[in-house]
């Protein structure tokens, strides 16, 4: 029988003492759990940053790939083995800067995955810039006189490339959020789970008590209809994308299952052996 401590690994966190990201690690080792999920076949993509740390405290296959490179890798993984569950995570700099154009292609894929942004609005590995999701005027020490550009918009810009699955988390609430990263895992696609987890070292805006005081909570929104497309992209242009739940969902095809040739057998368990009067006659075309 599994049990919790099964996803839980002995490396000690150096993340700082009340960063959101401890919440978010203990919704997915929750959300592993509630699926019975077997930690051998579970697969997590980490990129780098503060959030690229999630990686080694999950009891799983991990992988750490340099900056923005969490979705190539994680796709890379689930088409060579189908059967294992992959996940992507990651910070908001490592995902919608340098790892922007992967994001949108990965979207439009549709790619069987889960990617988990730990969206705190600023670079905290490297000491506190602005980063893609701060707020115009946010004040850092490279920017003294207020942030001049505007955010990303991670949500809308996912459904607006095809998502079809956007979901946005609080790590405070870490019953909803292992709730939302299980129906991404489960969701045959790709999943994006945009998570607000505050930095407590070099935020001093956006805090767990501003994101509790401005987050809507769409689960408890009895009219909010997560299946109109239209409707979700309005929802989140009047409220900024403060918003916490499922945004979001249709379902489509997975690139698997549209992949030409693509077995159910993983390609990782296929004998690729060449005979080798097969393999003579390929070397003799290139004498």
């Amino acid at each position: 029988m599994l049990k919790l401590a099964d996803y839980k690994t002995n490396e000690k966190s150096w993340w700082c003492p009340g960063c959101g990201d401890f919440g978010v690690l203990a919704a997915l080792q929750r959300a592993l759990f509630e699926l019975g999920k077997p930690p051998h076949e579970v697969a997590i993509v980490a990129g780098i940053g503060c959030s690229g740390k999630i990686g080694n405290y999950i009891n799983c296959y991990n992988f750490h790939v340099v900056h923005g490179r969490t979705l190539p890798t994680a796709m890379g993984l689930k088409l060579s083995n189908r059967n294992l569950t992959v996940l992507a995570a990651g910070g908001d700099g490592d995902g919608y800067a340098i790892g922007g154009n992967h994001f949108l292609h990965a979207i439009r894929r549709n790619v069987d995955i889960t990617y988990i942004v730990m969206d705190n609005q600023i670079y905290g590995l490297t000491k506190g810039q602005v980063s893609p999701t701060s707020g115009t005027g946010f004040v850092t020490r490279t920017s003294p006189g207020g942030n001049i550009e505007r955010p990303v918009r991670p949500l809308q810009l996912a459904i607006a490339a095809g998502a079809t699955f956007v979901a946005s988390g609080f790590s405070s609430d870490i019953k909803q959020l292992s709730s939302l990263i299980k129906q991404g895992i489960e969701h045959k696609g790709f999943a994006l789970i945009n998570t607000y987890s505050p930095c407590v070292t070099f935020n001093k805006v956006n805090t767990y008590d501003w994101f509790k005081e401005v987050l809507v909570n769409l689960d408890e929104e009895p009219d909010y209809d997560p299946t109109d497309r239209a409707g979700a992209l309005r929802k989140l242009i009047e409220t900024d994308e403060q918003v916490r739940g499922l945004v979001y969902k249709s379902d489509a095809p997975s690139f698997e299952e549209q992949f030409p040739g693509f077995r159910e057998e993983p390609i990782v368990e296929q004998d690729w052996t060449i005979p080798e009067d097969e393999f003579d006659k390929l070397l003799a075309r290139y004498r």
